[in-house]
């Protein structure tokens, strides 16, 4: 079977969309995914050894009008050419293009919502989708089309990771990451909490657990974050984009992280207590009701950016070391939260809606 996965604009969107085409090519299909062609998505795509079309995809937004269009004929070009069975599009606007094109062709499209909240290109073209597989339970009373829960695909091999050797071994490590492309204000806020942790901490005698930090920084953050932790003198690890993200997690104590849907399902899938920090401008809000989610099962706390502050934080981080049993039972819950065989479950679906035989 020929099938085509839209994904892309940024790694919360590409990482779910190459688990699932990992796992349909294994079964034997001829996959192509098709990305927006960003530079944020080079890293990411460097894990997927099939083939690859860049859309040119732009943001929906009126000054993109042009490129949208021109991206909409280039897609129409390549789907008519390419024939596919079936088209997976893993929502954002870099599903528009793809999704429009296989309309115009005949080619079923089953479209995937990572939030809570659908985006606004999921609504608008759930209108023409077999089937919208959705992470959450929630997300349905949203869209006025046919859902099936199949959770979020995580990247093979995110939960199997190996703590680092260069750690030392009764570090209290904190993991902070914005996601692919860093978050400025987290960055800001959190580095400063940091410092302000260890400086109450040698407070003690004798500190314990040293302290250690791993920050994923994204490209413009990673200098003065580095020189930050230096200036302190606080054993880190920062990296613009940390290509080791499973031992990353596996290190990790604690992880303070945004509520992009791909980054909560991967700290669920590794059982990782987390202070979630949503972005405030997320569409719709829906990083605030990803966080709440995770929040209500015991799993993770919801940090409101606007209500931080880097002395609250770092008292937040002490009360995390001094008390590794609440740690504990987090992660517990945060496990719970997973879904294992979410790439498995939409592979099934691709292949149904392919066939016309969606499950009930």
């Amino acid at each position: 079977m020929k099938i085509i996965v839209a994904c892309g604009g940024t790694g919360g969107h590409a990482f779910p969309g190459i688990a699932v085409a990992e796992e349909l090519a294994k079964r034997g299909h001829d996959v192509t995914i098709w990305d927006s062609g960003r530079d944020v998505e080079s890293s990411v795509m460097r894990s997927w050894q099939g083939k690859i079309f860049s859309t040119g995809a732009k943001q929906l937004a009126a000054k993109n009008a042009f490129g949208i269009l021109r991206s909409i004929f280039k897609c129409r070009r390549a789907m008519k050419k390419a024939k596919p069975d079936v088209l997976l599009a893993m929502g954002s606007y870099s599903s528009l293009p793809p999704v429009l094109a296989a309309k115009a062709y005949g080619v079923p499209v089953v479209l995937h919502e990572a939030n809570t909240v659908p985006g606004k290109a999921v609504e608008f073209l759930s209108r023409y989708a077999k089937v919208v597989a959705t992470s959450f339970e929630m997300t349905s009373k949203y869209l006025k089309a046919k859902t099936v829960r199949t959770g979020l695909p995580v990247r093979e091999g995110i939960s199997g990771g190996k703590r680092f050797g260069f750690i030392p071994a009764n570090s209290f490590v904190v993991f902070v990451t914005g996601g692919s492309q860093g978050a400025h204000a987290v960055n800001l806020l959190m580095s400063e909490a940091i410092v302000t942790a260890k400086v109450e901490l040698e407070k003690r005698e004798p500190v314990s657990r040293p302290l250690y930090v791993i920050h994923q920084t994204g490209v413009k953050d990673e200098g003065f974050v580095m020189a930050a932790y230096a200036r302190a003198g606080i054993a880190a690890r920062v990296h613009a984009f940390e290509r080791e993200m499973a031992d990353a997690f596996a290190s990790a104590d604690l992880v303070v992280a945004r509520a992009g849907a791909s980054t909560c399902f991967e700290l669920a899938a590794c059982g990782k207590p987390s202070l979630l920090i949503p972005l405030p401008s997320a569409m719709r809000n829906h990083q605030h009701f990803n966080a709440e989610a995770f929040a209500r099962a015991g799993a993770a706390d919801e940090g409101i950016q606007a209500n931080l502050s880097a002395a609250g934080l770092g008292r937040y981080i002490l009360a995390k070391y001094d008390h590794p049993e609440q740690l504990e039972r987090m992660g517990a819950k945060m496990k719970l939260q997973a879904t294992p065989d979410a790439a498995v479950r939409v592979a099934d679906l691709v292949e149904s809606s392919a066939k016309a035989d969606i499950p009930q």
